[in-house]
């Protein structure tokens, strides 16, 4: 399967009053309004968490991905559809130069349960999160470059 910004996002549109199962994420500490958001869903386990998109579909594994411009004004919340209630991880870019990947000195990152960031990335166990067969609801806080390290904005 050919490597492409669109895998998952067809699986994770969310409908119009979306019941579930799916993740309503509420977004906190933007640095900025520029460029877009990239929501992405995996399995809750070290393997799979942050793997190539492609390989995760070829094995037939959860993924779900959800790209929107970052809203002007106002809150900012992003719906994706799960396949089922179940324990995932998820993953936040803010990705303000509109490359699609994540820089370090550019790009805000962010992640479910808000682990304290360090150099490489979280393990699952402590992102994962338990969705029911409803809207689950989280807040993630964005981590941008601060200093020597990546840390929420003060």
């Amino acid at each position: 399967m050919p490597s492409s910004p669109d895998l998952g996002k067809k699986e994770g549109q969310c409908r119009t009053g979306e019941h579930g199962p799916a993740l309503l994420v509420s977004v906190a500490g933007l640095k900025d309004r520029e460029g877009n958001l990239k929501l992405e869903v995996y399995p809750a386990t070290d393997t799979d968490f942050l793997a190539d998109d492609n390989l995760l579909l070829a094995a037939g594994k959860v993924f779900r991905r959800v790209e929107v411009p970052v809203p002007g004004a106002g809150p900012v919340e992003l719906c994706i559809r799960l396949p089922g209630p179940g324990t995932y991880a998820a993953s936040l870019l803010h990705d303000r130069d509109g490359n699609r990947k994540f820089g370090w000195r550019v790009d805000g990152i962010g992640f479910s349960s808000n682990p304290k960031l360090g150099w490489s990335k979280p393990k699952a166990a402590k992102v994962a999160f338990a969705a029911g067969p409803g809207l689950t609801r989280l807040s993630i806080v964005m981590n941008y470059r601060s200093g020597l390290g990546v840390a929420p904005l003060r």
